[in-house]
């Protein structure tokens, strides 16, 4: 998780800013995997950050 997120920091795919009062905030949610090798053994753990647009507070 802390990978994923140098990575969108150093390609500058977000940007933190101050909420509007009258906006709502789209929540986000990490998804984990584990890749791995031929034989079975692990080769990494990989997470991704998606935001949940499809749902509404």
């Amino acid at each position: 998780m802390e990978e994923e997120i140098k990575m969108i920091e150093k390609n500058n795919t977000w940007e933190l800013t101050d909420r509007p009062k009258d906006k709502e905030v789209i929540g986000v949610k990490w998804i984990y995997k584990t890749k791995l090798n031929a034989d079975g053994s692990i080769q990494k753990h990989k997470a991704r950050l998606i935001a949940k647009g499809y749902s509404t507070t």
